[in-house]
Formats: C-alpha cells, sequence, structure tokens
C-alpha cells in the first residue's frame, strides 16, 4: 500500500517534476490541461496565493472561470491561502496575491444581481460568466479556508 488508496481518481497537477505529479503544468497557463466537466472536485490548499497578481483582474477572472469550465455541476472547489492580514500573506516572498471573502464576492452572479448598484460592487460580467456558491468558510489567525460550489446546468440539460 502506497497511503494513497483512499484518493481514488486522484490527479495531481505541479509545476515540479520533482514532486512526481501526473501532469507537469504552470498554472499561470490557461487552459488548464483538462477537459470541460471532468473533476467532482479540485483541491488548491496554498496554492492560490502564488498565482496571478493583485490587481491583475484579467487572470483572476480567466482563472476562475477555467476552474468552473473543467469542474462537473455542483463540483466543488477547496482551497487554503493565507489569512490577509497574516504576516505569511505578503512575507512570503512568492506570494503574489491576497484572496479573501470579498474577493469570492466576485465570483457569485447572484452577488452582482444583488450588488452591482447598490454598493461599491465593480461589475464584471463583461469578462466572467462562470459562477460560484460559497459553501463554507473559515478564518484562523494565519489560513483562510474556503469551499466553492460550481453552478452549472446538469450534464445533458438543454
Amino acid at each position: 500500500m502506497t497511503g494513497n488508496e483512499q484518493w481514488d481518481g486522484l490527479v495531481t497537477l505541479d509545476h515540479n517534476d520533482d514532486h512526481k505529479p501526473d501532469h507537469i503544468w504552470d498554472l499561470e497557463k490557461i487552459p488548464l490541461p483538462f477537459e470541460e466537466n471532468h473533476f467532482d472536485e479540485i483541491h488548491a490548499y496554498e496554492v492560490l496565493e502564488h498565482t496571478g497578481a493583485q490587481g491583475d483582474w484579467r487572470f483572476f477572472f480567466a482563472q476562475w472561470s477555467d476552474f468552473w469550465r473543467i469542474l462537473k455541476p455542483d463540483g466543488l472547489f477547496h482551497a487554503t491561502v493565507p489569512m490577509w492580514n497574516s504576516i505569511w500573506a505578503w512575507g512570503d516572498p512568492s506570494h503574489r496575491r491576497v484572496i479573501n471573502s470579498g474577493t469570492l464576492v466576485f465570483l457569485s452572479q447572484a452577488q452582482y444581481q444583488r450588488q452591482v448598484g447598490k454598493t461599491p460592487m465593480s461589475d464584471f460580467r463583461f469578462c466572467y460568466q462562470a459562477d460560484f456558491e460559497p459553501v463554507y468558510h473559515k478564518e484562523t489567525e494565519h489560513q483562510y479556508l474556503f469551499i466553492l460550489r460550481a453552478k452549472k446546468p446538469p450534464l445533458g440539460a438543454a
């Protein structure tokens, strides 16, 4: 037994061949090398803060649109990132952006309907049509954990 039996169907992706991933890929290269509606879940633990750049909305929405593309309907995106106010958020020289609960609001089409024109929320619907709904989030001293659900029509629905 290798210890990975509990991860039936696990597919790993990393830019570093030393980690022996199933796919060697730079997460900043979009699209990711997977078909539409491929995964039930995506797990990204201490990864997202290393991609993109703070204020680069084009990459932000392209990345999340691609995550949405490869998730099946109701697929889950599990992630952890450093808390925005943790020394690790910007203290690590490889961190390029901060993601917090306010950032995730921009991934929900319902939030655009609810907030645009009523709050200072910017409207990115001209470039972002994917849709995620929050399932869970937790803040600790140094970490922000969240789970989002991909909202999309069931496979085979017209």
